[in-house]
């Protein structure tokens, strides 16, 4: 078994050594399992996907069973993993740096904090609060006793402000707070992601699978983009195949959707490895 020290050295030289790298996000053990037997190097939890998994909307889960949930991702597989905190589960800036050492505590190799504040009135903090919050969730990572790698996230695509220069204007100002990667979702345009990755010194996520255009690997690879998540899309298409089916069955009274399951003697050949 991988010490965290030498999960997070592997995830730390991932992030330094040429080439892109895909970080795909699972929900649970089984497809953490599945997804590390493919070849993949770190995975990433979703927060989207661990709700839906509990038949909750996104969101509302508390932060006792997130940091449950990542610990059993962390336990699934040997590979390094990432892990979505929200915003930290706390407005105030010392409050989200409580978070860092109890995800740090669950074997994470990193995790993320970004500037969605939840209130549908006003989605994204002000830019000043923004910045202390993420100042101080590099402060709670350096005070760790060993590395621990901290993803900071402009959420302003995902929440109707398409305002590209703000969304530099922040990342900017997290790489300059210390923030190991800067990420920006929901933007579906290949020029806004040469601009993001043009503008900062820091490695950048971006996520494919939102509904909408999506680039190859090839083409981010040649816009700068460092490191490829899929968020909620593996959940959602899981979820999608289900509902396809029990559409069928209801519809149409027939089975086909059969065809298209993974075959039992697969799953079971990659979890017996685990097993083992």
């Amino acid at each position: 078994m991988l010490s965290q020290a030498e999960k997070i050295a592997r995830f730390r030289a991932l992030h330094e050594e040429d080439g892109i790298f895909v970080i795909p996000n699972p929900w649970d053990a089984g497809t953490a399992r599945v997804l590390a037997s493919l070849g993949f190097k770190a995975l990433a939890t979703t927060s989207a996907g661990m709700a839906f998994s509990l038949g909750l909307p996104e969101g509302r889960i508390n932060l006792e069973n997130v940091l449950a949930h990542c610990r059993g991702i962390v336990s699934a597989t040997e590979l390094p993993v990432s892990a979505d905190m929200e915003n930290g589960f706390a407005d105030a800036p010392a409050d989200v740096a409580e978070i860092i050492p109890q995800a740090a505590a669950t074997g994470l190799a990193g995790c993320s904090i970004e500037d969605f504040s939840g209130d549908s009135d006003n989605p994204i903090y002000d830019f000043g609060l923004t910045v202390e919050r993420v100042a101080a969730a590099v402060e709670a990572t350096r005070a760790l006793p060993g590395d621990f790698i901290l993803t900071a996230r402009a959420e302003n695509f995902l929440h109707g402000r398409r305002d590209l220069d703000d969304t530099v204007r922040r990342l900017q100002a997290f790489e300059e707070a210390g923030a190991d990667v800067l990420y920006a979702p929901g933007l579906n345009r290949l020029d806004d992601i040469k601009s993001v990755c043009s503008s900062v010194g820091k490695p950048v996520n971006v996520v494919m699978g939102l509904p909408g255009v999506t680039f190859g690997i090839e083409d981010l690879a040649k816009a700068g983009v460092k490191r490829i998540s899929v968020g909620s899309a593996f959940s959602r298409l899981a979820f999608g195949a289900v509902l396809t089916a029990a559409r069928e069955i209801l519809d149409q009274g027939t089975f086909t959707f059969a065809k298209d399951a993974a075959g039992f003697a697969q799953l079971e050949d990659i979890f017996r490895t685990y097993e083992q």
